[in-house]
């Protein structure tokens, strides 16, 4: 595949000569060993940082170096191109910009890992945002594998903090690393961009097209392939976080062993029914933890518009996205987590449509389309975990879109455990107490229990273990003690 610029065509055609070579690299990190390009380097062998431009491809196929404080210049043939970054090499050579190379001389040739922009003589930088060539490099090495947040000596600009707002930097984004983006996204793109710029339509509509622009183009569109994770490691973050519960514990394990097989999500997500307070939304967030994934909540119980799902169509000039869109802008890529708490209150309509509808849609992995986007999103790295007290107000066809677990409520010897391993020394950390500092016999861990036996989960035993440790903690600073130890006689007058 070549590379060509043609913006200093003269008149008669002239056959270019294409000096190099693409090649295939799925590598998230470019190094020396594992470079953007290869110079030829036989003539003379180039500096570690070497400045310079691309030249007029109608030529050869060539790097232009400057020699710092000089005005002379010589040219090194490009061998070969790391296939993902044809485009970007097209695009610096077509708009003549100004970068700094950092490469290795090895035998193959000069590997180059890293490309800087720079501007020359005071010049200014030729893209539309500063260190967006940097934001392009990091997006076209994720391209094929998940991202992976990589050391870097040389790190100067952070491209996954940057936001593509304007028009030239959406263009640019497009021509070097639009086959980042899925097709339909890349077409639907290449439309939004001529409303943009178009003179025929009104303000309102260009400015909903280019703010719908930047939305879809800062968000990272990975594949749904998930690589292997390791079960020992997911029990190990399951036990840290939740105390018994072994059948869910085995349900989550399952699902791991699943993924480990297919490299996929599974077809259905998880619904986690049981009281208040037994830990669904912890199991939803270790689950996103162990996934490697962000997450991101929906409350369907303030939710009464389906509208506030799905946005609201781009003829209305306060128009916005819904909230799922603004969840994968918020964490910039497509595969996440999706929390979904007090699913049985979505079953009820509210007046103006039922939002349980637009769940659905999004369930079913088969795609998402927001109204104000107007594009069909791929949710295939979308996995949802809800959560509900009372699965007989779940409609049917919510409830068969998960697989469910049912959390059953703490017996009155776990939630013992809990309150001496988990809750009290939780607190004690966090009030700077040390835990010899603060006592409960187990005698009084067990009135305390039984005060909140009425009461389901183990919330009411947080706030316990709260007021205990702040008590304590005034009776050491107020009576000068170096302990506080809690017996029965205690505890029942404290909670009287």
């Amino acid at each position: 595949m070549r590379v060509f610029d043609f913006s200093n065509q003269t008149e008669e055609k002239v056959n270019p000569e294409c000096t190099y070579t693409t090649f295939r690299s799925n590598e998230e990190i470019s190094t020396p060993e594992h470079p953007i390009f290869v110079l030829d380097n036989k003539e003379k062998e180039h500096a570690h940082h070497s400045t310079g431009f691309f030249t007029n491809p109608t030529k050869r196929t060539a790097f232009e170096f400057k020699e710092e404080n000089s005005k002379e210049s010589y040219t090194a043939d490009i061998l070969k191109v790391d296939s993902r970054f044809v485009g970007l090499v097209r695009w610096l050579g077509d708009n003549h910009i100004n970068v700094r190379l950092s490469g290795e001389n090895t035998a193959e040739g000069y590997a180059v890992y890293k490309i800087r922009e720079i501007a020359f003589g005071g010049g200014t930088k030729l893209s539309a945002e500063d260190g967006f060539l940097q934001f392009m490099i990091d997006r076209l090495l994720a391209s094929d594998a998940p991202a992976e947040e990589a050391e870097d000596e040389d790190k100067e600009e952070l491209g996954d903090d940057m936001k593509i707002t304007s028009l030239q930097s959406i263009t640019d984004f497009l021509t070097c690393a639009g086959k980042t983006l899925p097709d339909n996204i890349r077409l639907w793109a290449r439309r939004n961009l001529a409303v943009a710029r178009s003179h025929e339509v009104s303000p309102e509509e260009k400015r909903h097209a280019q703010r719908a622009l930047s939305i879809m183009m800062n968000i990272q569109w990975k594949s749904n392939y998930f690589e292997a994770i390791d079960p020992e490691y997911a029990r190990q973050v399951l036990d840290e976080e939740l105390y018994g519960m072994e059948r869910v514990k085995q349900r989550i394990i399952e699902t791991i062993i699943q993924i480990n097989r297919t490299h996929t999500l599974p077809a259905y997500g998880l619904l986690l029914v049981g009281p208040a307070g037994t830990g669904k939304s912890q199991i939803a967030y270790a689950v996103a933890r162990i996934l490697k994934l962000p997450w991101t909540t929906l409350d369907m119980s303030s939710i009464n518009d389906p509208e506030q799902l799905t946005g609201s169509s781009r003829i209305y000039a306060n128009a916005k996205p819904g909230i799922i869109m603004e969840a994968f802008s918020a964490a910039r890529e497509s595969n996440l987590v999706f929390i979904i708490n007090e699913l049985d209150k979505a079953a009820s309509s509210k007046g103006s449509g039922n939002p349980a509808d637009v769940l659905l849609t999004l369930l079913d992995n088969l795609g998402f389309t927001d109204n104000y986007m107007e594009c069909m999103v791929p949710t295939g790295g979308v996995y949802p975990i809800a959560t509900a007290n009372n699965k007989d107000q779940i409609s049917a066809p919510l409830m068969s879109r998960f697989a469910v677990i049912d959390i059953p409520d703490y017996t009155k010897e776990e939630k013992m455990i809990i309150f001496t391993k988990f809750s009290l020394p939780k607190v004690l950390r966090r009030m700077g107490l040390r835990e010899g500092e603060c006592i409960v016999t187990p005698e009084a861990v067990e009135a305390v229990v039984d005060l909140y036996a009425h009461t389901t989960g183990i919330r009411d035993l947080e706030q316990a273990a709260e007021h205990i440790a702040a008590n304590a903690l005034y009776r050491i600073e107020v009576n000068k003690v170096e302990n506080v130890t809690f017996d029965v006689t205690m505890v029942k007058e404290l909670f009287a």
